[in-house]
């Protein structure tokens, strides 16, 4: 169930999503952000299942009533482990578990699965994580226009916005748009290791990309004992590239 934030309409919003505890890309993104004068931010899910979520979510808490939050399945993931909802089965989520505060968990605990808000040249948005069904539903424009109907059934948004997959995109298929932000931590792409992806609606949709230090990233991981820093690496330096995404989401329809 969405949550709809009543009928104000914001002229411009900046979205991001999949930060993934990356401090130097959010911080960079968030400068961008500041200069670009938008009248709300909102995160489409995983801000946490990295190597600094304390800091990640104290920072965006940090700008008070200027940001809206979505659940994403990291973020749902850390919640259900840390009540013991979900059994520990890898090293890293224990890692993780033990990097989060008391009070980042109450906060990213309270995040619904969407929420709805009026745009100025939009209209009505939905956002989400992975798709308004489910927080881990690959989409990609290679979805096909038979999934789409799918996943936006009972949906009277005509606009999506929603992360997950890791790729910017902006795709319409039969009066449906939906646009991917892209992740600001850990990207899906072929250009440049150290550029984070984001957007800003209103009164269209604008792609965004902020260059930062990946080499920081890297660093924080090893020094804070990041079980997976190799892997974490490795998709900061040489990330998988946005066909090779697709070919995973032809095969898969769901992915945690």
């Amino acid at each position: 169930m969405a949550e709809d934030l009543g009928t104000d309409t914001f002229g411009r919003i900046a979205v991001v999503s999949d930060v993934h505890g990356n401090v130097p890309a959010l911080t960079a993104v968030l400068a961008q952000i500041e200069s670009a004068e938008v009248d709300l931010v909102v995160s489409c899910g995983d801000l946490t299942w990295g190597a600094e979520p304390d800091r990640t979510v104290r920072l965006m808490a940090g700008l008070g009533a200027r940001a809206r939050f979505v659940s994403g399945n990291a973020d749902r993931a850390v919640t259900e482990l840390s009540a013991g909802l979900r059994e520990v089965t890898r090293p890293r989520e224990t890692w993780v578990m033990g990097l989060h505060s008391p009070a980042s968990l109450e906060f990213v605990r309270g995040f619904p699965a969407g929420l709805v808000l009026q745009v100025a040249g939009l209209g009505a948005v939905r956002f989400c994580h992975g798709s308004p069904r489910a927080d881990t539903e690959l989409v990609t424009p290679g979805t096909s226009p038979e999934r789409f109907a799918e996943l936006s059934a009972g949906v009277p948004e005509r606009v999506i916005v929603g992360g997950h997959t890791h790729v910017q995109f902006d795709h319409t298929v039969n009066g449906l748009r939906f646009v991917n932000p892209g992740s600001v931590g850990l990207p899906h792409h072929e250009g440049e290791p150290g550029t984070a992806y984001w957007a800003i609606l209103g009164p269209d949709v604008e792609l965004r990309r902020t260059s930062y230090d990946v080499t920081e990233a890297i660093e924080v991981g090893h020094r804070l004992g990041d079980p997976a820093a190799e892997v974490i690496e490795r998709l900061l330096t040489t990330p998988p590239t946005p066909s090779e995404v697709e070919e995973d989401a032809r095969r898969l329809t769901y992915s945690d």
